[in-house]
């Protein structure tokens, strides 16, 4: 395989965690999976990293990588035009309830205002006999 054809397949993370798994196996006597004469392993001076490369890149290792995909949810999308809608039709609601609160509040003071009238005339009254 083509060593840029890999690196556009795996991300550098990948690679380092493929190349490394490999180069453990092969320091704990795995067999090589490629063909390398005496001589090219004393080049590299027997360095398994350099031989779980070697492979990496001639792309005979059969190390895969398992990458999570998102959930799928079930449930259809809103449009955001309708949630907007939806949250002005919230806010126009809360609107009209505090209003609604407003005017209770409103009669509540005027009732209170008008039994202290009424307490005020009966005082009057009672002082008036």
């Amino acid at each position: 395989m083509d060593r840029k054809k890999l690196k556009e397949e795996f991300t550098k993370y990948e690679v380092a965690r493929i190349i490394g798994a490999r180069a453990l196996q092969i320091a704990m006597n795995a067999p090589i999976l490629v063909k390398l004469t005496k001589e090219d392993l004393e080049k590299i001076r027997y360095d398994s990293l350099k031989i779980a490369e070697i492979e990496f890149e001639s792309g005979v290792l059969p190390i895969s990588v398992k990458r999570p995909f998102p959930e799928k949810k079930e449930e259809k999308l809103k449009r955001v035009k309708e949630q907007k809608v939806k949250e002005e039709e919230i806010v126009e609601k809360e609107a009209e309830e505090e209003k609604e609160i407003a005017k209770e509040g409103e009669i509540m003071s005027l009732v209170n205002e008008e039994d202290e009238l009424e307490e005020l005339a009966e005082e009057e009254t009672e002082e008036e006999i």
